[in-house]
């Protein structure tokens, strides 16, 4: 979803402070790149997660050329990045890709939320 204003254009990703806690941090700099071929002129975007939360922001002032819909790529998020990630608001993990040459395999399947509580036990 993309939110334009006078000040500030917002570009809402399918991704939030849980899956990539270092931006929010410590302002830790991940490139972001447009994967769809461009379209129009690349304009300024922070780029957020649907939490709602003040530091649910992933990349702040960022030259992209994207439209609704647009699929951006996070560059350099790698395992420290899975190792920090949370649950956090009942947020489901990412799929873990390892990236090997031209090969890319799944290493770790994207959660769902029905694995978030299989292990909870309810009180009678």
């Amino acid at each position: 979803m993309l939110k334009e204003g006078e000040v500030k254009n917002f570009a809402i990703v399918d991704a939030a402070m849980n899956d990539l806690l270092r931006p929010s941090l410590y302002d830790a700099w991940h490139e972001v790149v447009a994967v769809s071929e461009a379209r129009q002129t690349a304009r300024k975007w922070d780029v957020v997660g649907p939490i709602c939360e003040s530091g649910d922001w992933l990349a702040k002032d960022r030259l992209l050329d994207v439209a609704e819909g647009s699929l951006v790529a996070f560059m350099s998020a790698g395992a420290y990045a899975m190792s920090m990630a949370s649950n956090y608001n009942s947020r489901p993990r990412a799929v873990e890709i390892m990236v090997d040459g031209a090969d890319m395999h799944v290493i770790r399947r994207r959660e769902n939320v029905t694995s978030l509580f299989a292990d909870e036990i309810t009180i009678p």
